[in-house]
């Protein structure tokens, strides 16, 4: 490999000189492809409509295990921590967060029926061949939901008639104490007429190391962090037939094993809770086809089974060793989900280019509570004391299962788009959709009590059910004036529907159920300019604004509920589409080749975010820098040597803040984040196909947290190795 060619791999800012030099399609599974983006040209960082594309070899330089820090690389997208008990990582792009940004895996997406908390850091990232990413304009032949944008991960595929892949990192904490590893291996074929593939995945975390100048807490005393451990596993199995240049029929399994441990805010706190995960599983067995009709037009399908199995045990103290409170549990969903989506495309001599699309989806959601109570919430600790639950504080057993409660809906997209070819260099889009959604079943079970001498049998809810529609539509105007550069143009209008949880759920008691809330809607304009200035150099520029109307907020009832053990006073909240508010934003990214062995370029973006809620004017939507982004150098001393330093930087972001003030839950919201981090990475070539590299994140142990009472981890190393046949 020419040291040209190596350099160009290391590019930061995904842009698309890396995958013209690497190939754009080769080794990825065009068939898992959507909309999202359209193919890179000429070395830009933006597509036609702004989107961007991080391909694997950058998610390998950069050593981003998984999505979300993958996702960190964009210019206009973040990660951050979810910033409570459950230890996931949330996204955001342009502002709007993983419930306004559908993910798909080969453009099957991964939609948890009941509250799509999605943990994007629970998807690894070495069997992804590339990362698409929709920002503010999502193609509505890609289905609902794409209110701000888009994440699909694309699998690999074999290339070769005989190939595979492994690779290995092990990491270590700022003390050299072992962190965990990762285990990375593939092998397929690619035949004349047929492909087949199987890889899998391993990624044990031991545990993470907090920065030496991080000062001790009652809850968190330093060194390791409490409870940071996680492991994670997935397998992909592949079958394609491609009986000829056009045509393509593929079948693919994939299987995700997770769980995890979550680490406790360290500062005094009304929300701290001890739950741990035993699974959080995603399973997906997919049929793609691609079918050519005649030279003009094609058919794509795409059927779909997928499950979601998660189980959250909740615990009575720090050591997770107690469970005998009405709050502990272990909480089980089983999902599961069933679709197809069709794609009609025809071409018009060379003036106009129709395609239509439908999507068709069945969710459902199950869940049950395993309690360490009786079913009118006594046992061996509660006055009076329960007849058949002997749990105690020292014994804990599983006194009463819930039956399984169950929420069925059925979901459902038509939509168009017609691109016409302005002359050579000018495409106008248009595209429009029209979603509907029926609630077939909604139930919940409400455990008993005993109160005042009375004993309150459990009861079913049933609840209301409502159907909701929307219509969504979009332009864009693309103008490649130039053989290097282009500018473009679009408009946005999309919905998406809310979520059981947001709906129904009573939140432990402290919510009111509103089977009535309506879709939030936000409309979306980008003005982007790319320009491929000069040989491996690039300079893009995208600024946006975005209107949010009928945002759903939490709005308190004047009603309150009381814990019937800890006594605690929570006010009882109410989900409704009062909210509204506006953003707007710029990005800008730039790379320039200096020499033939000397690489430099970044990204760097701001957002302006406002967030109105009539009946609480404090509330700060959470987790956004206004600033945030990365430069990098990368340098090829010697042909078979890659050395990347990188810094990566923002500024604080709010962070909400919930204290116990004269026995009631009180909530604030406080700034935090601000960060600059050193990070260097070299790797060395042993050979063409034998690779070790080193690096080190964080080199200054900077002390930061994205979420209040969260802090992140410290100095961290890595080492790996990767071999090719």
């Amino acid at each position: 490999m020419s040291r040209v060619t190596m350099l160009l791999a290391s590019a930061a800012t995904v842009t698309a000189v890396d995958a013209a030099v690497a190939g754009s399609s080769k080794g990825v599974y065009e068939l898992g492809q959507i909309n999202v983006t359209a193919p890179a040209e000429g070395g830009s960082e933006f597509n036609d409509f702004g989107g961007s594309t991080v391909p694997n070899s950058q998610m390998e330089r950069f050593k981003t295990n998984t999505v979300d820090k993958a996702l960190d690389l964009v210019p206009g997208v973040n990660s951050s921590p979810s910033g409570n008990q459950r230890n996931d990582s949330n996204i955001f792009i342009h502002g709007f967060d993983r419930l306004q940004v559908p993910l798909s895996i080969d453009g099957v997406r991964i939609y948890l029926p009941a509250d799509n908390r999605i943990d994007f850091s629970r998807f690894l990232t070495d069997d992804v061949s590339q990362i698409q990413i929709a920002k503010g304009y999502v193609s509505v032949l890609d289905g609902p939901g794409g209110l701000g944008g888009a994440v699909n991960l694309v699998t690999k595929k074999p290339v070769k008639a005989f190939e595979g892949e492994w690779r290995s990192q092990a990491d270590f904490g700022r003390t050299g104490a072992f962190d965990g590893f990762k285990n990375y291996g593939r092998v397929g074929s690619k035949q004349d007429d047929y492909y087949v593939q199987a890889s899998a995945t391993w990624r044990k975390v031991e545990g993470w190391e907090l920065p030496a100048s991080f000062t001790p807490t009652s809850i968190e005393n330093g060194g390791r962090r409490d409870n940071s451990e996680s492991n994670d596993w997935n397998v992909n199995l592949k079958a394609g037939w491609t009986p000829n240049a056009t045509d393509e029929y593929s079948i693919n399994f994939i299987k995700h094993d997770g769980r995890k441990n979550a680490p406790y805010n360290v500062e005094p706190t009304a929300s701290q809770r001890y739950w741990s995960w035993p699974s959080w599983n995603v399973q997906i067995l997919s049929a793609a086809t691609k079918t050519a009709i005649g030279d003009d037009a094609y058919v794509k399908t795409r059927t779909f089974w997928e499950t979601f199995d998660n189980a959250i045990d909740m615990w009575d103290n720090p050591a997770q060793t107690q469970r005998y409170s009405t709050s502990a549990s272990r909480s089980i969903y089983q999902d599961w989900a069933i679709g197809n989506t069709v794609e009609l495309a025809k071409e018009f001599g060379s003036l106009d280019t129709l395609k239509l699309a439908s999507h068709v989806r069945r969710d459902n959601h199950g869940e049950w509570n395993d309690l360490f109570t009786d079913k009118y919430g006594l046992n061996g600790t509660t006055t009076p004391k329960s007849a058949s639950c002997a749990t105690t504080k020292t014994v804990s057993e599983t006194c009463f299962v819930e039956p399984k409660q169950n929420s069925t809906e059925d979901t459902y997209s038509i939509a168009a788009e017609n691109t016409v070819h302005i002359g050579p260099r000018f495409d106008w889009v248009q595209g429009a959709s029209y979603d509907w959604r029926h609630l077939n079943r909604a139930e919940e079970y409400v455990v008993g009590q005993y109160k005042s001498g009375t004993y309150y049998e459990p009861y079913w809810i049933n609840y209301r059910l409502t159907n909701g529609s929307a219509f969504n539509w979009q332009t864009a105007a693309i103008w490649r004036y130039s053989d290097t550069a282009k500018l473009f143009f679009n408009i946005s209008d999309r919905t998406r529907f809310p979520t059981l949880f947001e709906r129904f759920s009573s939140r432990f008691g402290t919510a009111a159920s509103n089977p009535d809330l309506l879709p939030e809607r936000a409309v979306n304009y980008q003005l982007g300019w790319t320009n491929a200035f000069a040989p491996r150099s690039q300079v893009s520029v995208l600024v946006y604004y975005a209107l949010v109307r009928d945002m759903i907020q939490s709005v308190a009832t004047g009603k309150s509920y009381t814990d019937p053990i800890s006594g605690k006073v929570s006010a009882i909240t109410q989900n409704q589409n009062v909210g509204d508010g506006y953003r707007y934003g710029v990005d800008f990214a730039l790379d320039y080749a200096l020499a033939a062995t000397l690489l430099v370029g970044g990204n760097v973006s701001y957002i302006h975010n406002v967030l109105e809620n009539p009946t609480d004017p404090t509330i700060q939507q959470t987790g956004i820098p206004t600033v945030k982004g990365m430069v990098y150098a990368s340098y090829n001393p010697v042909e078979a040597l890659t050395l990347t330093p990188s810094l990566q930087f923002a500024d604080d972001r709010w962070s909400q803040k919930n204290q116990v003030i004269g026995n009631k839950s009180v909530n604030s919201y406080v700034k935090t984040g601000t960060y600059l981090l050193a990070n260097f990475i070299a790797e060395y070539k042993l050979r063409d196909d034998l690779m070790v590299s080193a690096g080190v994140r964080n080199i200054f142990d900077h002390e930061y947290a994205l979420a209040w009472g969260y802090p992140e981890p410290g100095r961290t190393f890595h080492i790996g190795m990767k071999g090719t046949f």
